[in-house]
């Protein structure tokens, strides 16, 4: 029963701040590394960012390096999506992930349903 819900998502101006939320439950996501994907409409999937257990954030697109990071509430078990600058290219639909291990490098399983991020002026 392991699951996530994303919250968070919403209308932001470009140049703008948004912080998303995912909250676990079944499973302490302290114990696992956990990642953030997107995907906007007629493109895939893509990984953004994940948070090992040892707080090691890895990013996996140059275009959000500067822009957005991640932290963790354990005693919440809610990882958070921090994003800074926003920019159009960010509107997608914005999933979180449970790893398979502590690092970042052991892939992904059980998927939260998704929030929408709309950046528009």
């Amino acid at each position: 029963q392991v699951q996530f819900v994303e919250s968070g998502g919403g209308l932001v101006q470009p140049g703008g701040s948004l912080r998303l939320s995912c909250a676990a439950s079944g499973f302490s996501s302290a114990s696992y590394a956990i990642g953030w994907f997107r995907q906007a409409p007629g493109k895939e999937r893509e990984a953004v960012l994940c948070i090992a257990v040892s707080e090691q954030i890895t990013y996996y697109s140059d275009s959000v390096k500067d822009r957005f990071t991640v932290s963790r509430d354990n005693g919440r078990n809610t990882v958070y999506l921090q994003m800074n600058s926003v920019r159009s290219e960010d509107t997608a639909v914005y999933y979180c992930a449970k790893g398979r291990h502590v690092w970042c490098s052991t892939g992904f399983h059980y998927w939260g349903q998704g929030t929408q991020v709309t950046v528009s002026s």
